[in-house]
C-alpha cells in the first residue's frame, strides 16, 4: 500500500492528469482508514437509469450524518423554539436544513473524488501550525457536541428512573454502553449502519407519537413552515431565531460526512463513477435530511401548540389535573407558582407532556431523547476519530482511537454533570451552542476552499454559481453565529478584566479565518499568489506535496 506522505504521489497525479486519464487530484492507494477492509460493493450495471439497488448500497454516510441534525442539543432549540415564538420560526429551521445539506453535498464531493476525507486533505493543504489550530478547533466542536449529547442522555435516563439513577450515573452508562456500541462495527458496517437507522426509527416513532397525541394546528403549521415571516417577533425569538440555524450546522459533521462517503468502492480513475456516486449521495442525503426535518418539525410543533405562552402556574394547575403524585412532584420542584411563561428545556418538557398527556408521554419523550443522545455520541466519537488520524496522521488501533477521543469529551461531561444541578445543566446547553457556533468557519472555510480547488477538483470543481451561494451561505451562518455568541457575551455582563480576554481572543480568532481566506482565495487559481515565495512559506501547500517537505 503505497503511504500517504510518499512523494511519488505528486508525480502519480501529474501523469495522469496529462494522459487525459483524470482530472482531479486522488491517492492512488488510499490511506487505511477505519472503512477500508469493509467497503461496500457497489452493483454494477444499470449507468442509465436510475437503480434502487445501487441507491439502496449507497444509503448509510448521509443517515448517519443525519444523526447531528437530531442530537439532544438541536431537540432542545426546537421545543424552544416552538415555545419561545410559536410557529414562526419553522421556516428558519427549513431553511436551515436546505443550507445545511448545501454544505454536506460539498462535503461529499470531496471524499468521493479525492478519495480523503476533509481532515486528511487539510493535513495536505495547509502548514504545520494552521493545521494544529484547526485540529483543537474540532475537538472543540466535537467536545462541546458531546457534553450536550451526553447530558441530553443523562436526562432521558433521569426521567425514565423517577430520578432514582442521578445525572452523573447517567453519564457514566453513556460512557459505558457507547464503548459496547461502537465495537458492533467489528459485525459489518452495514449492520453497524442499520443499527443507527434503528435509532432514527425510535426517534420518528417516539416524537411521532407526542406529535398525533398533541394534535397541533396543522394550518398555522403549514403557515410557518412554508411562509418567511416573523410577524410581532421581540428579542427573544430573533435571538431564538440566531439559535436554531447555530443548533442544526454542526462544524465536526462535515468532517465526518466526507469520511464516511469513502466506505464505498467507488473507482476514480472513472469520472462517470464519480458523478454516479455524487447523484446517489445527493439523493441519499436529502432523504436522509428530509427524515430529520419532520422528526424537528414534530418537537417544534409540539411545543408550540402546548407551551406557547403559558404560564407555569397553568402548567402546575394541569399535571394537578391528572392526580398523578410523581408528576405533581415534578411539576412542583421544576415550576415556580407564579404568572411567569415557561422557560423550558428537556427535562421540563418532558414534565409538561406527562402533565398534558399522561405519564406514558414522559417516558416516550425520553425514550426518544435517549436514542437521539446514544446515537449521537457514537458518531461524534467517528468524527473525533477521523479528525485525530487527519490533521495528525495518526494510525493506532481501534481500541485506543476510542479510547482517547472518548477521553477527551467524557471527562469534562462528567466532571460538569457531578459537579452542577440540573438547571446549571440545562443552562450550559446555550454556551455549548455558543462555542460550536464560533467553530463552524474552521469547517465551512477549508470545505469551500478544496472543493474549490481546480487542481485537486480538476472537472468536479465547484461552479460559479455554487462557489458564490456557498460563499454567500457561509458569511450568513457566520455572521449570524458571531451575532448569537456576542449577545450571549453581553449579557453575561463581564468584568473589565474578562472583556479583554474576550477581545484579545477575539482578535485572534478572526486573524485565523482571513489567514483560512487567503488560503481560499489562492486555492482558486490565483498563480501569482500561489507561487510567491512568502505564501509558499507561510500560507499555500502546493497540491499533491508531501507531507513531510511541509513546515
Amino acid at each position: 500500500m503505497t503511504v500517504s506522505g510518499q512523494n511519488t504521489e505528486e508525480d502519480n497525479n501529474e501523469s495522469r492528469q496529462k494522459n487525459g486519464t483524470v482530472s482531479h487530484y486522488y491517492e492512488e492507494n488510499e490511506i487505511d482508514t477505519y472503512f477500508s477492509s469493509d467497503k461496500v460493493k457497489i452493483p454494477e450495471g444499470g449507468e442509465a437509469r436510475f437503480s434502487f439497488r445501487k441507491l439502496w448500497a449507497y444509503t448509510g454516510p448521509g443517515f448517519l450524518m443525519s444523526i447531528a441534525y437530531l442530537d439532544p442539543g438541536n431537540i432542545e432549540s426546537d421545543l424552544q423554539s416552538g415555545t419561545v415564538a410559536n410557529y414562526r420560526l419553522l421556516w428558519v429551521l427549513f431553511g436551515s436544513t436546505i443550507l445545511g445539506l448545501v454544505m454536506q453535498t460539498l462535503a461529499t464531493k470531496l471524499g468521493v473524488v479525492t478519495g480523503l476525507h476533509l481532515a486528511e486533505m487539510c493535513h495536505r493543504q495547509y502548514k504545520k501550525i494552521p493545521r494544529l489550530i484547526l485540529w483543537i478547533m474540532v475537538e472543540i466542536a466535537v467536545i462541546g457536541s458531546d457534553m450536550q449529547e451526553v447530558i441530553g442522555t443523562a436526562i432521558a435516563i433521569y426521567l425514565l428512573s423517577n430520578k432514582i439513577i442521578p445525572l452523573w450515573a447517567g453519564c457514566l452508562i453513556t460512557i459505558i454502553d457507547t464503548f459496547t456500541f461502537l465495537f458492533l462495527d467489528k459485525y459489518g458496517l452495514r449492520k453497524l449502519e442499520m443499527f443507527f437507522g434503528i435509532l432514527i426509527l425510535v426517534m420518528g416513532v417516539t416524537f411521532g407519537y407526542e406529535y398525533v397525541v398533541a394534535q397541533p394546528d396543522q394550518g398555522e403549521l403549514m403557515k410557518g413552515l412554508l411562509i418567511p415571516r416573523c410577524v410581532d417577533c421581540n428579542s427573544a425569538v430573533l435571538l431564538q431565531a440566531v439559535g436554531v440555524i447555530g443548533a442544526v450546522i454542526m462544524p465536526h459533521n462535515l468532517y465526518l460526512h466526507s469520511a464516511l462517503v469513502k466506505s464505498r468502492d467507488i473507482d476514480r480513475k472513472k469520472p462517470e463513477k464519480l458523478n454516479e456516486a455524487r447523484l446517489y449521495y445527493f439523493i441519499e442525503s436529502s432523504l436522509a435530511l428530509l427524515v430529520s426535518l419532520i422528526i424537528n418539525i414534530f418537537v417544534v410543533a409540539v411545543f408550540a401548540f402546548g407551551l406557547f405562552q403559558k404560564t407555569n402556574s397553568e402548567l402546575i394547575e394541569e399535571c394537578h389535573s391528572h392526580n398523578n403524585s410523581i408528576l405533581i412532584d415534578m411539576a412542583n420542584e421544576e415550576f415556580p407558582n407564579n404568572a411567569e411563561y415557561v422557560d423550558a428545556d428537556i427535562y421540563k418538557g418532558g414534565i409538561y407532556l406527562g402533565c398534558a398527556y399522561g405519564i406514558a408521554a414522559m417516558y416516550i419523550w425520553a425514550v426518544g431523547i435517549l436514542a437521539a443522545g446514544q446515537s449521537s455520541t457514537m458518531t461524534g466519537t467517528y468524527a473525533g476519530q477521523f479528525a485525530m488520524e487527519g490533521f495528525l496522521n495518526l494510525r493506532w488501533s481501534k481500541w485506543k482511537r476510542v479510547l482517547f477521543t472518548r477521553s477527551i469529551a467524557m471527562v469534562p461531561t462528567f466532571c460538569t454533570a457531578f459537579f452542577s444541578q440540573l438547571s446549571d445543566l440545562t443552562t450550559l446547553n446555550d454556551y455549548l451552542n455558543a462555542v460550536m457556533s464560533l467553530q463552524l468557519p474552521f469547517a465551512l472555510i477549508p470545505t469551500i476552499a478544496f472543493t474549490s480547488n481546480p487542481k485537486i477538483m480538476g472537472q468536479f470543481v465547484n461552479n460559479f454559481a455554487f462557489f458564490v451561494t456557498s460563499i454567500l451561505l457561509s458569511v450568513v451562518i457566520v455572521g449570524i453565529n458571531v451575532f448569537f455568541v456576542a449577545q450571549q457575551l453581553i449579557d453575561l455582563d463581564l468584568a473589565i478584566g474578562l472583556q479583554i480576554v474576550v477581545y484579545f481572543v477575539a482578535f485572534i480568532y478572526f486573524v485565523f479565518i482571513l489567514y483560512l481566506s487567503l488560503h481560499l482565495y489562492i486555492s482558486l487559481g490565483n498563480k501569482k499568489l500561489e507561487n510567491h515565495p512568502k505564501i509558499l512559506k507561510y500560507v499555500f501547500v502546493p497540491v499533491g506535496e508531501s507531507p513531510k517537505n511541509v513546515a
